[in-house]
């Protein structure tokens, strides 16, 4: 698939580590070997797998002629925090709205990345109760600051649409190169699927080049058959834009629900344990948000006889973890 024709930023300028985890593998004791794809350490303030979005989304903002740059989530989103970091490395006005999706949620003194965005200075935070109509929300502050002269540009939640799934396209690329030059072969691959764009630009990429690794995804938000669905679309809807022939089909798509717990950002014991396990045989930080759960789900699934015996997996850290700082009594309890 031909990516370079697609307008980019370049703010991925080298492939991140795979490495493996032999530790954490032992310490599981369910006779798999795990590995990590640690896009974790992407550029951008404090990492994270959004910036392989925005590096399509950006482009295309800057292509547009936008000066602004408005985007939505949640009110710890890392998300959020990478758009506006891009924006000011841009030299571009960022303005957010965030989704209250837990009830009074949302705390301006608060740690994390809500910390991050004063810090980086953002423009104007919005905030809107949970189930808001968020691109509607958006829309209403372009608007507004098309009045005032401004040409805003509207990066969807996650950068999750065609665009910003290239990012993920390219990750499934880049990751299969990495296997190829040292000649591993991983059986299954494990990704954190929110609001689908990473989900599905991996799986995409991974069905365009005929790579036959499964990949399942742990969903932190809806129910899995939304969720499926929402992936699907995507990934399809990606393939179209770049110009490939191959589709996904729909048994390709797995999204667990099972991991979510109480609601979307609530820890569960399973995510703390998750992190703790990880931080404390390899040293590596999740977020309690998205890969804390998401590793969760891959423990309990390879407790459960998921993944055969002597599989090797893969599995992909988004980042996050600033998030971890709003969240410390859960850590310390």
């Amino acid at each position: 698939m031909n990516l370079a024709k697609f307008p980019r930023r370049g703010y991925v300028t080298e492939p991140t580590p795979l490495e493996a985890l032999p530790n954490f593998s032992k310490a599981l004791g369910a006779d798999i070997n795990i590995y990590i794809k640690r896009d974790d350490l992407l550029p951008g303030t404090a990492g994270g797998n959004k910036t392989r979005k925005l590096d399509f989304s950006m482009a295309d903002a800057i292509n547009q002629g936008a000066d602004t740059i408005i985007t939505c989530g949640a009110v710890q989103s890392n998300h959020c925090r990478l758009t506006l970091a891009w924006a000011v490395k841009e030299g571009l006005d960022c303005h957010l709205v965030l989704e209250e999706r837990v009830k009074d949620s949302y705390n301006p003194e608060a740690s994390g990345n809500n910390f991050l965005f004063q810090l980086l200075g953002v423009k104007s935070v919005t905030v809107v109760p949970g189930g808001s109509n968020m691109l509607g929300e958006m829309e209403k502050l372009a608007e507004k600051l098309r009045a005032e002269g401004k040409k805003p540009y509207i990066v969807p939640g996650g950068a999750s649409n065609k665009i910003g799934a290239l990012g993920y396209v390219s990750c499934a690329e880049e990751v299969l190169r990495q296997l190829f030059d040292r000649g591993l072969a991983i059986d299954h691959m494990v990704v954190p699927s929110g609001s689908a764009g990473t989900h599905a630009g991996i799986i995409a990429g991974m069905v365009g080049n005929n790579a036959g690794i499964p990949v399942t995804g742990i969903g932190v938000n809806r129910k899995k058959p939304v969720q499926e669905a929402a992936v699907l679309n995507l990934a399809n809807e990606t393939l179209e834009y770049i110009g490939a022939e191959a589709r996904v089909p729909a048994e390709k798509v797995v999204a667990f629900d099972d991991y979510v717990g109480p609601g979307y950002s609530l820890p569960t014991d399973a995510m703390v344990e998750a992190v703790k396990m990880l931080a404390r045989t390899e040293g590596i930080l999740l977020d309690p948000v998205y890969s804390g759960k998401a590793m969760s789900g891959l423990i309990d699934l390879a407790r459960k006889g998921y993944f055969p015996k002597g599989s090797n997996v893969l599995f992909l850290h988004t980042g996050g973890s600033p998030a971890l700082y709003a969240y410390l009594p859960t850590f310390r309890a």
